[in-house]
């Protein structure tokens, strides 16, 4: 735990990639305090037309930069952690890479921690 998914327009680098990645992560063990080593995340590039993003959502002006960042993590983080987490993505995003604020868009889901097995058919944290 947790589980990250990146989906973006094709196009990036595998620098690109890892950056995005490491500011991720960085947030996950900093904010959300997850194990250091507890790293898994799977990036999927899109060809133009296969995501549709609204481009002005609630007053968001997104462009074709915009990336989706699902998290699945065990439930229990406070609603201050949330926001603290969206911000220093997005803000390590900008800082790291240029990406723009407005092009970063974060979903978490939370589970029950016994909704997890990471091999061997055991649920660890059951």
């Amino acid at each position: 735990m947790p589980l990250v998914r990146v989906d973006l327009m094709e196009g990036k680098d595998d620098a690109w990639l890892q950056g995005i990645g490491d500011v991720i992560h960085e947030a996950i063990e900093g904010i959300l305090k997850a194990p250091k080593d507890d790293r898994f995340q799977i990036f999927t590039h899109h060809p133009r037309g296969a995501l549709s993003i609204d481009r002005t959502y609630l007053g968001i002006e997104r462009s074709d930069d915009c990336i989706i960042i699902q998290v699945t993590l065990n439930q229990g983080r406070s609603l201050e952690q949330k926001q603290d987490f969206y911000r220093a993505v997005a803000d390590g995003l900008h800082t790291r890479l240029g990406m723009r604020t407005q092009d970063v868009f974060i979903s978490l889901v939370e589970v029950a921690k016994e909704n997890w097995s990471f091999g061997d058919g055991i649920a660890q944290y059951a």
